[in-house]
């Protein structure tokens, strides 16, 4: 091996014993309905990936019958697993102590088998650099059913190495960037919570107007806010509300608007410079804030959507497969079908509107309908 920066192909790195890549069983082997069970060897599919992290936890289990014929995409402690089928490019790192595991067909690992020439996190990291994804984009529409990149077609892929000791600094500095991604992620969903039980309090349960109405100061409020809140209740057609307060449909307070896809036959209305959000945008949102897509969409394809470009600050509830994804988008953006979007141009904040979509969820998934999907 050279001490230049090159790359190779993964099946020259197979062949020299560098590299092994293997995705789970198929066909005949794979396990059956009835071989799954609750407690047992994990079976990962792209569902079981998220943020870089296998959730092994709620991961499908199978038996011990299963697990014995299964032959290939057995994990390992250090695999990086990538998910190449229906969801193409999750990538996650499994760690050194990770239960017992097998790859579904939807999941391949990539494995470091000599790490004098290939260091494990190093690999993490090219796997999720735009390099390795820009090669992945070329080849994920292999078929015309879901996107999928076979076996055949990963061990095409080409993997750019530096020097081992390069890799390794690359590995060390990414690595601890990661670990201030998943704090500020724990953070972010600290501030939520909070940020929802506020909204709860004062807009829901109306705690700061019941104390006022009582004589008491608002708890953890001074005063100067609490001055913002009536001191009595009025009734109304959906019972006590605070005095002072209208009651409105949602659709007069936002303007409610859904999305299209354009053709995806029609090359003309792809790969341009709008971008264009699915709900897979937001699955994996560490904040519910979009500001980036994984699609883009040309002047041309805008035009064969009727909600347009939406404006940064609209907000964003995915309604169907699955209903429930949320976020603000800080960039202008076009949707697909798969959302309703909220442009809050008129009297309540989109921050508003998001954590009361919060807090009507359960009432929004009442309405749901459908049969081959809610």
């Amino acid at each position: 091996m050279t001490d230049e920066w090159h790359t190779e192909t993964v099946s020259d790195l197979q062949r020299k014993g560098i590299l092994l890549v293997e995705d789970g069983n198929h066909g005949e082997y794979r396990p059956r309905p009835d071989e799954f069970v609750e407690k047992g060897v994990a079976f990962i599919r792209a569902a079981d990936m998220d943020a870089g992290k296998v959730l092994f936890e709620s991961a499908a289990k199978i038996n011990e019958r299963a697990r014995k014929r299964i032959t290939k995409g057995i994990g390992a402690p250090g695999d990086v697993l990538l998910s190449h089928k229906g969801t193409v490019g999750k990538i996650a790192l499994v760690p050194h102590d990770a239960p017992a595991f097998v790859c579904s067909p939807q999941t391949t690992f990539w494995r470091a088998l000599d790490e004098e020439h290939i260091d494990r996190k190093y690999l993490y990291a090219f796997l999720r650099s735009p390099a390795f994804r820009a090669q992945l984009a070329t080849r994920s529409g292999e078929t015309d059913m879901a996107p999928y990149i076979s076996l055949t077609s990963q061990r095409g892929l080409s993997v750019i190495l530096p020097p081992i000791g390069t890799q390794r600094a690359i590995a060390r500095i990414l690595g601890s960037l990661d670990d201030k991604i998943e704090l500020n992620r724990r953070m972010n969903e600290t501030l939520e919570a909070l940020a929802r039980t506020l909204f709860k309090s004062w807009f829901v349960d109306f705690d700061p107007v019941r104390a006022r109405a009582e004589g008491r100061a608002p708890a953890g409020m001074d005063a100067e806010t609490a001055a913002l809140f009536p001191d009595s209740f009025e009734e109304t057609e959906l019972g006590m509300v605070p005095k002072g307060w209208r009651i409105s449909k949602i659709g007069d307070a936002v303007n409610i608007v859904g999305g299209a896809t354009p053709s995806t036959k029609n090359p003309k209305f792809w790969n341009g410079s709008i971008s264009f959000a699915t709900p897979k945008d937001l699955a994996h949102l560490t904040s519910p804030i979009l500001l980036e897509t994984d699609r883009r969409i040309t002047d041309a394809g805008l035009e064969n959507i009727s909600s347009g470009l939406l404006p940064k600050g609209t907000v964003l509830l995915s309604s169907r497969a699955p209903i429930g994804y949320l976020a603000i988008t800080e960039i202008p953006v076009a949707v697909n079908q798969g959302f309703i979007a909220m442009i809050c141009n008129g009297d309540l904040p989109n921050y508003y509107v998001l954590a009361w979509v919060h807090e009507n969820m359960d009432t929004i998934l009442g309405n749901a309908n459908g049969t081959t999907f809610m």
